[in-house]
């Protein structure tokens, strides 16, 4: 007769003791099934060799059951990849937008514009994010990810609407930019709910149907797909300025926000009817979610995954919301299409790393691709830092230095994070002891939703440390700080 045991009250002895990421043995795979043996056969003992090759031949019955897909399941599955792609270039748009808004902004209110309200509307996001990426991952996990998924496009699209529509009080610049910094917290919500409902979600459907490049899979509809956001905002700046001239300003930053409304809709009706992930169906815990339990297994991967994403992004965040601010700031006369030219090109080169990660992810593993990324960011920072007086004389060296830091990025931790996040909290199958009773059974947790929203939200509030730091120590060290200063700080 088998037996179950209140989650709560087990306590854990690991067939494996290490930590599993890239590579995870079939056995201990996330989709294995529940599964639970006679307790008579081991009361009082361990289990033998007998014992345990007929539960793993019956473990891989299982965990091969669980991944055969019928059509319709593994036509959702590729479509949750697709979509998750699609959903995620919006979140990389609005992580961009403030980039030359911010730089249309200093021109239209130069008075009221200052670095306060400034850092406040460019920080508002981050604040939204920071909220949506911890309740959102409850909610993926808890309800599931088709709702998690509905409600981030739809708080998207309308915070994405407000800020679009944004006035202030009898045409009060002050009220404008309160107006837009409560849109773009909306906004951020929704920004930030898609990192764990979209990233699981596409997580778990490349372990369904690309189990073997599950991480160059995970890295393309991820970070690929953000990184895509920040040319393709300064593509549409470039011709919406083109279209409506640099004499109405205003018009091309409001048409800049309005298709940051559209984004979001591409893919809102196949999230109405999409499937949640066969793995999900099987392994979720909706009740009782033994939440100590979790934290106990994994605190170590927290704690790894929540600081490493916690000091790339209070380095790399503000130096790309701030780039065009600071490419605008070399440029003769600050002119706003040359430095919109700049910024594109910018974005541009630093593409290349995403796919130079995708590759070396598992060649090299995540660590030691993370390590190399970590150390080429560091370097080419500190060049532009010591030599930004010089450099910034040859526009051309500088803008290409500045994007290949931000490359070297992409490739070791803009890549690895996520992948790292999303693959660490995976559910093992382990020994359980109960009152000095060994069961062997599946400890069924699926909480890779709420950890990866976790290390996203302590990441993003890093970039919001970040980005408050920027304008002091812009305002008291010089701008040859600006980049220099957050690395010397995130080696200590």
């Amino acid at each position: 007769m088998s037996h179950v045991y209140p989650l709560i009250r087990w306590r854990i002895y690991e067939m494996s003791r290490g930590p599993f990421i890239s590579h995870p043995p079939a056995s201990f795979l996330p989709s294995a099934l529940s599964m639970s043996v006679d307790k008579d056969h081991v009361d009082g003992q361990e289990p033998n060799a007998d014992d345990l090759r007929k539960v793993t031949a019956k473990t891989e019955a299982e965990l091969k059951a669980a991944h055969d897909l019928n059509k319709k399941e593994s036509l959702s599955a590729y479509f949750t990849i697709l979509a998750a792609g699609f959903g995620l270039i919006s979140d990389g748009y609005q992580n961009n937008l403030m980039t030359m808004s911010n730089v249309i902004f200093k021109q239209l209110y130069p008075k009221v514009y200052t670095s306060t309200v400034s850092t406040r509307v460019s920080n508002s996001l981050l604040v939204g994010a920071v909220l949506g990426q911890v309740f959102v991952g409850l909610i993926c996990d808890r309800v599931g990810r088709k709702v998690a998924l509905v409600s981030t496009t739809l708080l998207i699209v309308i915070g994405a609407t407000l800020g679009t529509a944004a006035h202030g009080a009898h045409g009060s610049a002050q009220g404008l930019f309160w107006f837009l910094t409560i849109a773009r917290g909306i906004t951020g919500v929704g920004v930030g709910g898609e990192y764990p409902a979209s990233s699981t979600s596409a997580s778990e459907a490349a372990n369904e149907t690309a189990q073997k490049n599950r991480g160059p899979v995970f890295i393309m509809v991820t970070n690929f797909v953000l990184s895509v956001g920040g040319p393709l905002a300064v593509s549409v700046f470039l011709i919406v300025l083109s279209a409506a001239g640099e004499n109405h300003l205003e018009t091309v930053w409001r048409v800049c926000f309005g298709i940051g409304i559209l984004l979001p809709l591409t893919v809102f009706f196949f999230r109405l009817r999409m499937l949640s992930s066969k793995l999900y169906r099987k392994g979720a815990i909706k009740r009782r979610v033994p939440y100590g339990l979790v934290f106990k297994r994994y605190w170590r991967e927290l704690i790894g995954t929540c600081g490493a994403w916690f000091l790339y992004d209070f380095v790399t965040f503000p130096n790309g919301v701030f780039s065009g601010t600071i490419i605008s700031s070399v440029i003769p006369n600050g002119n706003i299409k040359a430095t919109a030219e700049w910024q594109l090109l910018l974005g541009i080169i630093a593409l290349p790393g995403v796919f130079v990660g995708a590759y070396l992810c598992n060649r090299l593993g995540r660590r030691n691709t993370m390590m190399l990324g970590f150390s080429g960011y560091l370097l080419f920072g500190l060049i532009i830092g010591v030599a930004y007086d010089q450099i910034t004389k040859i526009i051309p060296l500088f803008v290409i230095f500045y994007g290949l830091m931000q490359s070297v990025g992409n490739m070791g931790p803009g890549d690895m994070l996520g992948l790292t996040s999303s693959e660490s909290y995976a559910t093992p199958i382990r020994y359980v002891i109960h009152d000095n009773e060994m069961i062997l059974c599946k400890i069924q947790i699926i909480n890779s939703g709420t950890c990866y929203g976790l290390s996203a939200a302590i990441g993003k509030t890093g970039a919001a440390v970040g980005t408050q730091a920027f304008t002091p120590i812009q305002n008291n060290l010089g701008k040859r700080c600006i980049i220099s200063f957050p690395l010397r700080e995130s080696t200590r």
